[in-house]
């Protein structure tokens, strides 16, 4: 049994730069995971884990390559940024961006987004769904970080999610994708009037909404009907029954 004894310990140093710094995680190409159910899911999905610390019992599965340890608990509450880690903590590649392999299906682009909990539920409701690709634009929250992960709920590991910017934004439409914008406003359209099942949907943080350099690209703007007295809803919601519209024929 390989075991770590001392915070110091370079792998120990490492995970919990992963956990804690975005940057470190692109240098690097990895990304930081807690808990049994994520590591199942991991293994599930091929995901390529590079090491692993546990304290109890030694983790099932089967593992090629991966450095595997076992700590004390004090140190692995140590390397995890959650407030409540669980007994195991692991780090994986972060994958290559790549959507699903036919052209069909829901695009999601979200902007600005900057809750990792929004980003997220939104990615684990994206896999639910079908949903093609979710690209990140626009400043959202890091999809690799810890928290993030964790509000997938191991969509991570099955729904491809990538980042982007206006430039790739345009180069999609220029491949023929048709895009939509939600956002409230003149000229904006039931969602309801639109077929979504192979277009793309961008959504805009619930503060300021979809930047007009984005919107100058949409070929429409749509709206999910709601009360008078309702101003808008959470993004994780919003984004939900776009993909639902999307997909309620098919599914």
């Amino acid at each position: 049994m390989n075991e770590i004894t001392s915070r110091k310990n370079p792998l120990v140093s490492h995970m919990k730069k992963l956990g804690a710094d975005s940057a470190y995680r692109r240098e690097r190409g990895e990304f930081l995971c807690d808990g049994e159910k994520l590591y199942h899911e991991a293994l599930s999905f091929g995901a390529e884990i590079t090491a692993v610390l546990y304290s109890g019992s030694a983790p099932a599965g089967s593992l090629s390559g991966a450095l595997l340890y076992r700590v004390d608990k004090s140190l692995l509450d140590a390397v995890s940024p959650l407030k409540t880690p669980q007994n195991i903590v692991f780090s994986c590649r972060i994958p290559k961006p790549a959507a699903r392999n036919d052209r069909q299906g829901l695009t999601v682009i979200l902007e600005g987004l900057q809750d990792p909990g929004n980003v997220g539920t939104i990615i684990r409701t994206a896999a639910a769904f079908g949903v093609r690709q979710v690209l990140l634009a626009g400043g959202c929250a890091d999809p690799y970080n810890p928290k993030t992960i964790r509000a997938t709920m191991g969509a991570i590991f099955r729904q491809p999610v990538a980042e982007t910017d206006l430039g790739g934004i345009k180069a999609l439409k220029e491949q023929g994708l048709r895009l939509y914008g939600a956002a409230l406003g003149p000229g904006s359209r039931d969602i309801r009037e639109f077929s979504l099942g192979d277009a793309a949907v961008a959504i805009g943080s619930e503060g300021r909404g979809l930047s007009e350099e984005l919107l100058a690209l949409c070929d429409g703007r749509i709206i999910i009907p709601m009360t008078p007295d309702s101003e808008s809803l959470n993004a994780a919601v919003a984004a939900a029954i776009v993909m639902w519209e999307a997909a309620k024929e098919r599914l």
